[in-house]
């Protein structure tokens, strides 16, 4: 089939997936399975491949994002029943002062937000906040959106969230070294384009505290024995260091300092793999968070973490479905030639593609994979990339992913009902917040790809 027509069937899926979710209400995961269906009937795959092939990239994709996101969960379920985050945020807000209490919020979100969504991180954290507000005035914007936009970054830039996980799958990318890579843009990202952003934007627009805030229950109010700073700290910083002996022992293998070959090397290489890493450091968050509690209350905490996150790995899945028909297909392989013929950084057109998908549908996960299914065949004609490489432009599909939220997307909805701000309002805080991450986000990738 020609390029012409087949450029015509992959923006015509787009758009019917689009409609899909947008006007019918239709759920991600249906809506991309359909799609995916009626994408490889009119591409002509093969009647009889055509399953297999749907198969194969649903498959593929949930080999390495159900691991990775049903540990991280489970860590983050740990640490948010226990008391983890009020210990932190107590911690940091007694070390920073009053003076910087919006900066040592964000801090401990930044840490929580690792291995803990963006809304189970907004639940457990905002009645922190606000009592924190409440004690030093001013605008809540000051305190909560630090907070709010360190969950927004974390969970678009670093594995084990799933968008990233998913997105640095399907091209290829080393998820351990995505996860330094991802934390290392996380970081100036948040700084810039969150903590500044809200002390500017919080002497703009006053937001009282929401009237209703004292009677939210706090998850940790009710904790009798929370755990020490020190063992909180350990649980979530142990997987950035055990995934350094793998990225750190493959640097060194490349540059021939040590034999690779070696079974010290690829076992310490093994500990370092990303599931592996999450594996030990849920293990060691049970024997160090435990405390008084049962195994088997331990056992619940746990399965009830996996509960909510099934949407988000089926719908990951399910855009690795649509990303293996588009390679199947020979779609991905005419949008590479078309953008080889424009001339345009892989890394620019990953950031466009991405947003363009954000703001038409509001779902940063479907927009990462898409994305990456969309450029991965470019990725792959492109010889000179190397893996860091990879990872930026993982991150800058990530930063497109998160630009602009507005109605369609639900942090857009949570932040309004949390902070009980009207849509204007939120339209005029949280979408340029949103927008600010996004936008400093692939600046930096940008400039990262280029020295690197």
């Amino acid at each position: 089939m020609a390029s012409s027509s087949l450029l015509l069937i992959a923006l015509g899926s787009i758009i019917a997936l689009l409609i899909l979710i947008i006007r019918f209400k239709m759920h991600a995961f249906v809506a991309l399975i359909l799609v995916s269906l009626l994408t490889a009937l009119a591409t002509g795959i093969p009647v009889d491949k055509i399953l297999p092939t749907l198969l194969t990239g649903f498959g593929n994709t949930l080999a390495s994002v159900a691991l990775l996101v049903g540990l991280g969960a489970m860590i983050g379920r740990l640490l948010e029943i226990t008391g983890g985050a009020k210990v932190l945020a107590d911690a940091l807000i007694n070390k920073f002062g009053e003076q910087r209490a919006p900066m040592a919020l964000g801090i401990a979100a930044l840490l929580f937000g690792f291995p803990i969504f963006f809304d189970a991180g907004l639940v457990v954290m905002l009645p922190i906040v606000f009592s924190v507000a409440k004690q030093f005035g001013g605008s809540v914007l000051r305190y909560a959106f630090p907070v709010a936009g360190a969950f927004a970054v974390m969970h678009a830039f670093l594995p084990p969230h799933p968008g990233p996980v998913a997105s640095g799958d399907i091209l290829g990318a080393n998820i351990g070294l995505l996860v330094i890579v991802g934390l290392v843009c996380a970081i100036p990202t948040w700084y810039i384009g969150t903590y500044l952003f809200s002390m500017y934007i919080s002497k703009k627009i006053h937001v009282e505290l929401p009237k209703t805030f004292l009677n939210m229950t706090a998850v940790n109010e009710t904790v009798q024995n929370p755990p020490s700073f020190g063992r909180v700290l350990i649980v979530l910083l142990l997987p950035i260091i055990l995934i350094l002996f793998d990225t750190g022992l493959n640097t060194l293998t490349v540059a021939k300092v040590i034999d690779g070959s070696q079974l010290w090397v690829q076992s310490l290489r093994l500990i370092g793999k990303t599931p592996v890493a999450l594996l030990i450091t849920l293990l060691v968050a049970i024997a160090l968070l435990r405390e008084e509690r049962s195994f088997d209350q331990i056992e619940k905490i746990c399965n009830n973490a996996l509960g909510p996150i099934c949407a988000i790995v089926l719908v990951t899945g399910a855009g690795g479905m649509f990303g293996g028909v588009l390679r199947s297909s020979g779609i991905g392989q005419a949008l590479s030639s078309m953008l080889a013929d424009t001339g345009m950084p892989i890394i620019v057109a990953a950031f466009l593609i991405s947003m363009a998908l954000r703001v038409a549908q509001g779902s940063a996960t479907v927009a990462l994979t898409t994305t990456a299914a969309l450029i991965a065949p470019s990725v792959a004609a492109a010889t000179d990339l190397s893996q860091f490489d990879l990872c930026f432009i993982v991150i800058s599909i990530a930063s497109g992913a998160t630009v602009l939220s507005h109605v369609n997307d639900s942090g857009f909805w949570l932040m309004s009902r949390f902070l009980e701000m009207d849509t204007k309002t939120t339209l005029k805080t949280w979408t340029l917040l949103e927008t600010s991450i996004g936008v400093v986000g692939f600046i930096i990738s940008l400039i990262g790809s280029i020295l690197l």
